[in-house]
């Protein structure tokens, strides 16, 4: 699989280039060709959340709100991850209100569980992240 791919396994470590061309870390994780529709266990879900600050497990998604300065910060954060879910073919349920946009992630195609390509687009969506 190509830069979308990935899923978890210890003790290695990916590095792509984003869509702006600059190379992304992400620790832990190597292409495989089933991420797309294999649930993460458990043990795999609280190992991949400790690298993604403030993300939460909330009914069987990823979550997590996010808080700019003002509604232009909102906006334009969610236009610049809406081009890397866009690029993956996976696209966020969200919400935005003023200066908060809440996000939830899981994939349909594994029965609205949450597998490694969630996982992965919480990490772009982090490492674009400005506030946290």
């Amino acid at each position: 699989m190509g830069e979308s791919g990935a899923s978890l396994v210890s003790g290695l470590n990916c590095t792509r280039r984003g869509l702006d061309g600059r190379l992304a870390f992400y620790p832990n994780w190597i292409p495989l060709p089933d991420m797309a529709t294999t649930p993460l266990t458990a043990v795999e879900i609280d190992e991949a959340l400790r690298a993604l600050p403030d993300w939460k497990l909330e009914r069987d998604a990823l979550a997590k709100e996010f808080k700019f300065g003002g509604f232009r910060e909102a906006l334009s954060f969610m236009v610049r991850v809406g081009f890397e879910a866009e690029a993956m073919n996976h696209h966020p349920e969200w919400t935005n209100v003023y200066n908060r946009v809440a996000i939830r992630l899981n994939t349909h195609d594994a029965g609205d569980k949450v597998t490694a390509k969630d996982i992965e687009l919480a990490q772009r969506f982090q490492n674009i992240s400005w506030v946290g």
